[in-house]
């Protein structure tokens, strides 16, 4: 019988949750470089380009790859001749080290989950508990799976009861283009077809812990129909013209994941769940002889990729901004920002909103200010500001009109595509909207010289700071007259792709 040592097993999973932080696999940095490399779309290569040198950053300086260091979920397979030498249960064992791994001194992980959801809301500060699925199976190892899985990705999961006769590559392709680009492709998607609706949607998850072989699958052929209808949603996906970032370009997808199960015969339940530019997860096996040991990535995986702005960028002083000033921006121009910006998300947009309705004065002036929606990871060492990277935007969209009206604020930034009714806001008060790179959150910081909170310290990674930055690489997303990149570049490349061949993504 194998005998599985408390320590060695807590101590896995803390080293694999800090490892999946910094290091990329292998397989998705070999997947966008070859996306890359194909790519036509100057807007989706610079964003590649972006998301690669950040990946390498990161696996150098060990810092996270993306501010939203995720809600961890972990699949355990546990022989049944392995016994625990702890007097904790599994779950208890994992959830301790999920607790030693997000607040390692030296590399905090961002803590983002909050009891009570439908209630206070509050952060249980060590990113615990942790979503686990666990089977008994035949054997003498644990088997462990360990992802983290960020909100914005997670946040655009798809679930639907279809027809038994429904077409599924059909319901695939209507529903890609509602999820619009928080999950911040390239990615994955994970599909999980059948069982009932909550074994379909844990399907798509675990489908997700697999390495990317769609590039050695069209090679040899499909030899299943599951295989058959890998590639037919990859090809469809990838023919929407979404593009890195929803900027437009030719590579949405970097591979289509499914596992499927029985199901009812009136039932044909489908989960699709994205993977982000932030991919993350490990796998390792415990057999009783100590903890795991995870081999980094060679720095030769990462290919030497350097991102120039160009002679035409704008460079821009928030110091000294004015709202003509904005007016003569361009949709989908590239901005490097300097000087001071405020920050503020969710919780800091709700509480400046129920201010403003009860008449109370606001802690921070918000007139001419650019705010970015970001939550940053707390800083190391010598560190500034954590990685810092910016959060979906259309969280935000419901506070836009109001915060425009009411506080003279003439800027936004953040990550994928803004909805009508802010885009409406922006095109009536001629604002604008700019676009920062998700899944670059350490490269981002590198722009950050001072930051302070300024503001509701109590909403910890949500509070209000402010940032002193320089050269801060942003894209014209919604321009002062309401025109949206993430609406005319998908709509540009789906008509080019299907005019022409495009080069194969393979």
């Amino acid at each position: 019988m194998t005998v599985i040592r408390e320590e060695d097993f807590v101590q896995s999973i803390a080293d694999a949750l800090q490892f999946i932080s910094y290091y990329h696999p292998v397989d998705f940095i070999k997947a966008v470089h070859e996306a890359y490399e194909k790519e036509q779309s100057q807007a989706a290569k610079d964003a590649m380009a972006q998301i690669l040198i950040n990946s390498r950053m990161c696996a150098t300086g060990r810092r996270p790859i993306c501010q939203d260091t995720g809600i961890v979920t972990v699949f355990l397979k546990i022989g049944m001749d392995v016994r625990f030498d702890t007097k904790l249960g599994v779950e208890d064992l994992v959830n301790e080290g999920v607790r030693r791994a997000y607040t390692h001194p030296d590399n905090v992980l961002r803590a983002s989950i909050l009891a009570d959801p439908a209630g206070k809301r509050q952060n249980t500060k060590d990113n615990t508990p942790a979503v686990i699925h666990t089977s008994l199976v035949p054997g003498n190892t644990v088997d462990v799976q360990v992802a983290a899985k960020g909100g914005g990705s997670e946040n655009k999961s798809k679930l639907a009861m279809l027809n038994p006769s429904d077409d599924i590559v059909e319901w695939v392709v209507k529903t890609v283009p509602t999820m619009g680009a928080g999950w911040c492709p390239p990615g994955m998607l994970g599909i999980g077809i059948g069982g009932t609706a909550e074994k379909a949607a844990v399907l798509a998850k675990q489908s997700l812990m697999d390495p990317i072989d769609i590039h050695e699958l069209r090679e040899r052929g499909p030899q299943s129909k599951t295989e058959e209808l890998r590639l037919e949603i990859f090809e469809a996906v990838n023919n929407l013209g979404i593009g890195a970032q929803g900027l437009g370009g030719l590579t949405t997808v970097l591979d289509i994941k499914i596992l499927d199960y029985p199901t009812h015969a009136a039932s044909k339940p489908v989960a699709m769940i994205p993977n982000c530019a932030a991919t993350r997860h490990a796998h390792f096996t415990l057999d009783g002889s100590g903890p795991a040991v995870l081999t980094p990535p060679s720095m030769e995986d990462y290919p030497d990729i350097t991102w120039e702005v160009g002679d035409s960028v704008r460079r821009v002083n928030l110091d000294t901004i004015t709202t003509e000033d904005i007016r003569e921006w361009q949709p989908g121009e590239t901005v490097l920002l300097s000087g001071k910006m405020l920050t503020g998300r969710d919780a800091a947009h709700k509480r400046i909103v129920d201010m403003l309705a009860k008449g109370e004065q606001l802690p921070v002036d918000l007139k001419n200010r650019f705010i970015y929606y970001v939550g940053p990871v707390d800083p190391v060492r010598d560190e500034v500001v954590g990685p810092a990277g910016p959060t979906t935007s259309t969280r935000m969209d419901k506070f836009t009109r109001t915060m425009l009206e009411q506080t003279g604020l003439i800027g936004m930034i953040g990550k994928a595509e803004r909805g009508p009714a802010a885009i409406e806001a922006i095109k009536d008060n001629q604002a604008v909207y700019l676009m920062a790179v998700g899944g670059a959150a350490y490269l981002v910081a590198q722009a950050v010289k001072k930051a302070e909170v300024v503001a509701f310290d109590d909403l910890g990674m949500e509070a209000i700071y402010e940032f002193d930055i320089a050269d801060m690489p942003v894209t014209v997303a919604v321009d002062s007259k309401g025109t949206s990149v993430h609406q005319t570049g998908p709509e540009e490349w789906r008509a080019k792709i299907a005019e022409f061949e495009p080069v194969k993504i393979r």
